[in-house]
């Protein structure tokens, strides 16, 4: 680790001298730039570190030569406190050297599917569609329907969120998975507890640089638009449908009244599932890898459980269990994704 380390710190001096040259043109300014703030943190820790180790050694050799017993004592309590630090000093070493994330980042499509259930399970899609974006607005991110279909019963079928902000897939990027709900509907005369569920998505915001797509390899058609949408609905041809046929992957957009921004947004979808698709192509063909995750990812495993008559939510993969619900609901979130990430960095360490 500390081999590492070094180098991390000689790279770090070496970008430094390198910035101060003028005959650097902008892109590489920008990059070195990049690259220079991605080490900081990890060089500022190692060298807090090493001044540690510094100020032990000292205190050492203090006690080795004094007389005085009372300052012997001293001398042995702060190197046990120095002793403490040292070992905490490491173990945020050890963090900082993990592999980061690339897309950690990145902005977020959030995509939310009723699932069994029927009308119950697409009334619990909008209680999560509510809960993610209040948990947005505590974070001061951007949250944007990009596509929505509405159940009779004022629910969600399916509803994709674009959430725009500071590293959201590296806070959301462990929600994918089936979210199951135990509670009394509204529908329920007998008063009898219903089991319902919903599928939760999270895609990396792609472009066309992060995912290569073939503009031949694209259907485009165009449709009236159905449903709610005021008088325009069903008078122009404002509905987007994008067929990728290499893979088959199907994204309708039909929210705006605009062709060109249904199509905007279509697109942007697609490329999302498109880069998904791939990411977990590449996840599967390494075995080792997938071993580290937390949970396996896959939109089948019931990661959470929020049950209403106890009040209480508990997330499976880390046998978390917490007795406030209606906070969770309300987007306070944070308590379990920060168990979810220190759960996965112990995997990872």
């Amino acid at each position: 680790m500390f081999a590492r380390l070094d180098e991390v710190e000689h790279r770090y001096d070496a970008i430094e001298q390198q910035l101060q040259s003028p005959a650097l043109d902008r892109d590489t300014v920008r990059e070195l730039g990049k690259e220079h703030a991605a080490l900081a943190e990890i060089v500022k820790a190692y060298r807090q570190y090493k001044a540690l180790q510094k100020e032990l050694r000292d205190s050492k050799e203090i006690l080795k030569h004094e007389a005085d017993d009372e300052l012997k004592l001293l001398a042995k309590e702060e190197i046990e406190l120095l002793q403490a630090r040292v070992a905490s000093s490491e173990k945020e070493l050890a963090i900082l050297l993990l592999p980061k994330d690339p897309n950690d980042e990145k902005n977020v499509l959030l995509e939310i599917r009723a699932g069994t259930g029927g009308e119950e399970a697409s009334l619990f899609a909008a209680d999560l569609t509510r809960m993610y974006q209040r948990f947005a607005e505590q974070k001061r991110w951007q949250c944007e329907h990009l596509s929505a279909t509405l159940s009779a019963n004022g629910g969600y079928k399916e509803i994709i969120l674009l959430i725009s902000g500071n590293k959201v897939y590296s806070f959301l990027k462990f929600e994918r998975g089936v979210h199951r709900v135990q509670r009394v509907p509204t529908t329920e005369s007998q008063g009898r507890i219903h089991t319902s569920a919903c599928t939760v998505a999270v895609m990396p915001e792609a472009d066309a640089i992060d995912i290569k797509v073939d503009q031949k390899d694209l259907e485009i058609s165009v449709c009236r638009a159905s449903g709610a949408g005021g008088q325009h609905v069903n008078t122009t041809d404002s509905a987007v449908r994008i067929v990728h046929k290499p893979t088959g992957t199907v994204v309708e957009c039909q929210d705006e009244r605009s062709q060109l921004k249904n199509k905007e947004r279509a697109l942007k979808i697609l490329y999302a599932k498109l880069y998904e698709q791939a990411e977990e192509q590449q996840q599967q063909s390494i075995s080792a890898d997938r071993k580290l995750q937390v949970g396996s990812g896959d939109r089948s495993e019931k990661i959470r459980t929020y049950n209403f008559p106890q009040g209480r939510v508990s997330d499976h993969r880390i046998n978390l269990t917490l007795y406030r619900l209606a906070a969770v609901m309300d987007g306070d979130l944070q308590e379990i994704i920060t168990a979810l990430h220190a759960d996965h960095r112990s995997k990872m360490l």
